[in-house]
């Protein structure tokens, strides 16, 4: 069988594991598509919007910590750090 063969049927024996009974627990799909859609309602309804970026690892790192610190949301530590990095 050539290389792409098998490929192929790889693929078929991982899409018939995802759509058989009790794949729920496939990867993390736990209800998670219904999850994120009422998330993005809420930052909707707030006015929040996403923005990506890349950052350095040390950096996101920092900024982990200082949430766990705060014991609050890594997107309000960021957006606070944002907010007084603007004002100055």
């Amino acid at each position: 069988m050539k290389k792409t063969g098998m490929a192929k049927s790889d693929a078929k024996k991982l899409m018939g594991k995802m759509v058989a009974p009790g794949a729920a627990g496939f990867g993390n799909a736990d209800n998670a598509a219904v999850d994120r859609r009422e998330q993005r309602k809420r930052d909707q309804a707030l006015g929040l919007v996403p923005f990506a970026v890349k950052l350095n690892s040390d950096m996101v790192l920092q900024l982990q910590t200082l949430a766990k610190e705060r014991d609050a949301d890594l997107n309000e530590v960021v957006a606070e750090l944002l907010a007084k990095g603007l004002a100055a």
